[in-house]
């Protein structure tokens, strides 16, 4: 959630890290989110789940992956 709603507001991830424990926003508006960005009109809760464990497995690798790093960072904006 913490990732796809500054992505929604269209600010810059290049230097976000994600932060376990910290709470963002409500139930409600974090369900909205991902209903919004899990690409189907109305999903089943299979469906979500699926779509936030891909999600976060994906977003994982990226802030590991040393092309996403900040010292390589100024070099590949928005990689």
């Amino acid at each position: 959630y913490q990732y796809l709603h500054r992505y929604k507001r269209k600010e810059n991830l290049d230097h976000f890290t994600f932060v376990p424990g910290r709470i963002e926003g409500t139930e409600k508006e974090c369900l909205a989110c991902l209903m919004e960005f899990c690409g189907r009109r109305d999903p089943s809760w299979t469906e979500l789940s699926n779509f936030t464990h891909f999600l976060n497995f994906q977003l994982i690798k990226c802030e590991k992956s040393v092309f996403c790093s900040p010292v390589l960072g100024d070099q590949f904006r928005g990689f």
